[in-house]
C-alpha cells in the first residue's frame, strides 16, 4: 500500500502543479508559498550549528496552539532553533506577527508529500526532531523522517469518528503510519481511543492543546480606536464565514433599536473575502469601513470589517458579547466550531450557532462554567447581547482565572514529557 501511495504522489504531482497554479491566480497562495511547496525551495540555514526543532501545522488554529510552547523552548534552551512549517498564507501572516523579531525561529511552507521534495526537505533542514500538530498526517514525510531516525511526535492529535473510518480501510498501511510517532498527545478522550486503535504506542492525554493559548496576554488597542469604541455599544462577530456575515449584520440592525450607538465589529476568517462583505453591508444601508492596523475609524461608523491577521485578542478586550462562527449552517454538522479560548480569556460572554463539532469538547467546559451559550436565530442573539449590554463589567472576568488554570497544567504536562525527547 506504501509503495502505491508513494506512485500516486509521483505520477500526480503535475496536477498539483496546476491546483497550485490556479490558487496562486485566486490570491490563496504567494510566490514564496507556490516554490516552497512545489519545489522545496528552502531559506538558509542558520550560521550557528544547532538544534534545529521542526513544528508543522496546516493553519491558523494550529500554529497558535504551539506558540506558547515555542516560547517556552526557545526561553529555555539556547542551544535550539526553532523550524515552522504550515500550509495557509494566512499562517504564514501570524508566525510573521509573532516571530519577526525572533532570530530563532524560522518559517517556511511545507513542501508536498512527494518523495524527492520530502528528502529534499529533510536534507536540507536535518531537523533533531519533528512535532506535527493536530491531524497532519504524511505519510512519506512520516517514513522518510523514521528512515532518519528523527523522533516524531504528533502534538495535540485529533481524529475524528469520520477520519477515524477511513484510516480503518487501511488497516496494515494505517498500523505503520501511526505506529511510527514516538509520542503522541491526543486532543479528546475520544481522540486518545481513536489514535490508540490506529496503532499509536506511547500516547498521552493532558487536556486540548488550545487551552494554553488563553495563557497570551491581550494586546491593546490604538488610542484613536479606543476613543471611538469608549463611545459606543460594542459587540463581536468573529471567525465568521460566508452567510453568517449576513445574520450578524442582522442583529446589529436589532440591536440599534435598543442601543443606537451600537458598533459591531466583524473580523472574518478569510479575509480575502472583505470586499464582499463590505458590499453586502453597504447593501443593507450600513456606515461600515474596512479598518486595518492603526487606522482611524471615521464619525458615524457602525459597522467596522477587520482586515487584519492575529488582532482578535485587541477588539475582545472592548467587547462584552461576541460571536463565534463557522456554526450556523447545518452542511457543518461535522467541521463546524472555531476556537473560542481567546474571547473567553479575555472574560468575553460567547455565543455561537448548534454546529461546533471540531471544537465540542472545549465548548462543553466553557459551558459549565457558563461562558458559551448557543443561539439558533438572530432574535435570541440580540436578546443576550442587550442583556450584556446592561452589564457593568465584563460577564465573565471570574471565570478567566479557571481557564488559565487548566491551560498552565497542560502546558506543564506537555513540556515535561516534550522535554524529555529534545
Amino acid at each position: 500500500m506504501f509503495l502505491i501511495y508513494r506512485i500516486a504522489t509521483i505520477v500526480f504531482y503535475p496536477f498539483f502543479v496546476l491546483i497550485i497554479c490556479i490558487r496562486k491566480i485566486a490570491n490563496k497562495e504567494s510566490g514564496r508559498s507556490c516554490t516552497q511547496k512545489l519545489f522545496a525551495n528552502s531559506s538558509k540555514l542558520p550560521h550557528e550549528k544547532k538544534k534545529i526543532v521542526w513544528f508543522h501545522g496546516a493553519s491558523i488554529g494550529e500554529i497558535r496552539s504551539v506558540i506558547p510552547i515555542i516560547n517556552h523552548l526557545i526561553n529555555t534552551n539556547v542551544d535550539i532553533k526553532i523550524l515552522l512549517t504550515s500550509t495557509t498564507l494566512s499562517s504564514g501572516q501570524i508566525i510573521g506577527t509573532e516571530f519577526s523579531k525572533n532570530e530563532n525561529v524560522y518559517h517556511q511552507y511545507l513542501p508536498l508529500d512527494v518523495p524527492y521534495l520530502v528528502n529534499k526537505f529533510l536534507d536540507h533542514w536535518d531537523p533533531s526532531i519533528a512535532i506535527f500538530i493536530d491531524s497532519e498526517i504524511w505519510p512519506n514525510f512520516i517514513l522518510n523522517i523514521k528512515k532518519k531516525d528523527i523522533p516524531l511526535i504528533l502534538i495535540n492529535g485529533r481524529i475524528t469518528k469520520k477520519t477515524f473510518k477511513k484510516w480503518k480501510l487501511f488497516n496494515n498501511f494505517t498500523k505503520i503510519i501511526f505506529s511510527s510517532f514516538d509520542l503522541c498527545f491526543a486532543s479528546s478522550e475520544d481522540s486518545y481511543k481513536n489514535l490508540k486503535t490506529l496503532g499509536v504506542k506511547n500516547i498521552k492525554y493532558f487536556g486540548n492543546l488550545k487551552f494554553i493559548t488563553s495563557l497570551k496576554k491581550n494586546s491593546i488597542l490604538e488610542e484613536t480606536s479606543k476613543n471611538y469604541f469608549d463611545k459606543c455599544k460594542v459587540w463581536c462577530a468573529a471567525s465568521t464565514h460566508k452567510s453568517e456575515e449576513i445574520f450578524c449584520m442582522e442583529v446589529h440592525k436589532k440591536l440599534k433599536k435598543t442601543y443606537d450607538n451600537t458598533l459591531t465589529v466583524i473580523i472574518p476568517r478569510h479575509i480575502h473575502r472583505i470586499e464582499e462583505i463590505f458590499h453586502q453591508c453597504i447593501k443593507l444601508n450600513l456606515k461600515t469601513q474596512i479598518i486595518k492596523h492603526g487606522d482611524v475609524i471615521n464619525e458615524g461608523i457602525e459597522v467596522i470589517l477587520i482586515n487584519s491577521f492575529g488582532v482578535l485578542d485587541r477588539y475582545y478586550s472592548y467587547c462584552k458579547s461576541v460571536f463565534i462562527g463557522k456554526s450556523l449552517k447545518k452542511e457543518l454538522i461535522l467541521v463546524g466550531g472555531q476556537n473560542p479560548l481567546e474571547a473567553a480569556s479575555a472574560g468575553c460572554k460567547i455565543y455561537h450557532g448548534p454546529y461546533v463539532y471540531n471544537f465540542q469538547e472545549i465548548y462543553q467546559f466553557l459551558n459549565k462554567i457558563n461562558i458559551t451559550k448557543q443561539v439558533n436565530n438572530t432574535e435570541e442573539l440580540t436578546k443576550h447581547i442587550i442583556q450584556d449590554f446592561k452589564t457593568v463589567k465584563n460577564i465573565n472576568t471570574n471565570n478567566v482565572e479557571k481557564i488559565n488554570a487548566f491551560g498552565k497544567d497542560i502546558l506543564n504536562k506537555t513540556m515535561k514529557e516534550l522535554i524529555k525527547l529534545i
